[in-house]
This record gives C-alpha cells, sequence and structure tokens, in this order.
C-alpha cells in the first residue's frame, strides 16, 4: 500500500502545481480535479472512506461544477473565442490524460491485487455525521463557507469588465 500512497501523494503534488501553472482555467480545473481525486485516494487508503467520499462527491463534483458555472458566467466575449478553439487541441488534454491514467491504473492495482487490505467497515449514519460536523467542527465548517463564498466573489469581481 505504500506505493499506492506514494503514486497518489506524487500525483496529488503535480496536478496541483499545474492547476498554479496553467494559463487556462478550464485546464487548471481539470488538474484541480485530478488533485482532488488522488487525494481522496490517499483518505481510501487510509480507511477514511467517508472522508475519501465527501471528497469526491462535494469538491470534486459540486465545487468544480460551481466554478465552471462562474468561468462560463465570466465569458469575455469574442476575441476569447478564438483563443479558446487553439486550447481545444489534443495537445493540451496529453496531461491530464496522462495523470488520470497513472491514477486509475494505481486505484486498480490497489483493489484487485494487494494482498493485505486492511479494511474494516463500521457503519456511520448521517446523524451522526451531522453531530460531529455542527458540534466540535462548527467553526471549521463555518470558516471554510465563508472562504468560497470570498473566492466566488474575488473570481467575479476580477473577471468582470470596468466600464
Amino acid at each position: 500500500m505504500e506505493f499506492v500512497f506514494y503514486t497518489c501523494s506524487l500525483i496529488a503534488v503535480v496536478s496541483t502545481l499545474l492547476v498554479i501553472i496553467q494559463k487556462n482555467a478550464v485546464y487548471s480545473l481539470l488538474y484541480l480535479i485530478i488533485s482532488l481525486l488522488s487525494i481522496s485516494g490517499i483518505f481510501f487508503i487510509f480507511g477514511a472512506f467517508f472522508a475519501g467520499a465527501l471528497e469526491v462527491i462535494v469538491y470534486a463534483g459540486a465545487i468544480i461544477v460551481l466554478f465552471v458555472f462562474v468561468i462560463m458566467m465570466l465569458n469575455l466575449g469574442e476575441k476569447y473565442n478564438l483563443q479558446e478553439k487553439k486550447y481545444l487541441n489534443p495537445i493540451f488534454w496529453i496531461g491530464p490524460s496522462f495523470l488520470s491514467l497513472i491514477l486509475f491504473l494505481t486505484m486498480t492495482y490497489a483493489i484487485f491485487f494487494v494482498e493485505n487490505k486492511q479494511i474494516y467497515f463500521t457503519l456511520i449514519d448521517a446523524k451522526d455525521v451531522g453531530i460531529n460536523l455542527f458540534g466540535p467542527y462548527l467553526l471549521l465548517v463555518e470558516l471554510s463557507s465563508l472562504l468560497l463564498l470570498s473566492a466566488l466573489v474575488v473570481v467575479f469581481h476580477i473577471g468582470t469588465e470596468k466600464k
């Protein structure tokens, strides 16, 4: 399992660096999805299945869709349409596809070929999750929601044209 951990960690670091240096926001979101999926793979390796599933559903699913809607909402006009068509070249898709393939092969190896699987199942219902999230972790949940809201406001403010 150490091989799977180090592979997922390497993919998370590389894809996060590519999120930062990417010039196109859509490709940056693709690398961010790969980064979040590799982090959820690390959660699964450590046995935190609920955290891994929440990582996939909430972050890689819902929040990335929100970012895509914000990018679509900030459509900059006709002069950027030609530039966007240039980015549809298949050469730009090699990086995300390669990292996704490595992540897929690593997780397939971890699921089917690892002999010593130490997975223990415990049943956690929604009431326990709600009590824990809005009990001792209330401040953390509220701060993360404020951080996401402020990021949305900043992106909208930066992206609008000033007349």
